[in-house]
């Protein structure tokens, strides 16, 4: 159960983390469309609830395949996440 805290506080920090570059990106960059950055947001928001559920209801069986699985993902998905926010600066 400690590790699916630890793993729970991960993912809160690294989304948190990823949604506080895009507010200081709405303060500090001038000509860029809100519109983009709530998208990113709207992902950010999106990944952390289901990374989160995902963890709170581990599939039955293999549990080492299950979050070699679930880090490979989220590891894929906020790596998209940083390049669209690069992108967007």
């Amino acid at each position: 159960m400690a590790k699916r805290r630890t793993l729970k506080k991960n993912i809160n920090y690294i989304c948190s983390e990823l949604f506080a570059e895009c507010v200081a990106l709405t303060h500090y960059k001038v000509d860029i469309k809100q519109e983009d950055v709530d998208n990113v947001m709207v992902r950010i928001l999106l990944m952390h609830d289901e990374f989160v559920s995902r963890i709170s209801h581990t599939e039955p069986g293999n549990v080492k395949g299950f979050y070699k699985k679930l880090r490979m993902d989220f590891n894929a998905q906020v790596s998209d996440i940083i390049s669209t926010i690069s992108q967007l600066c």
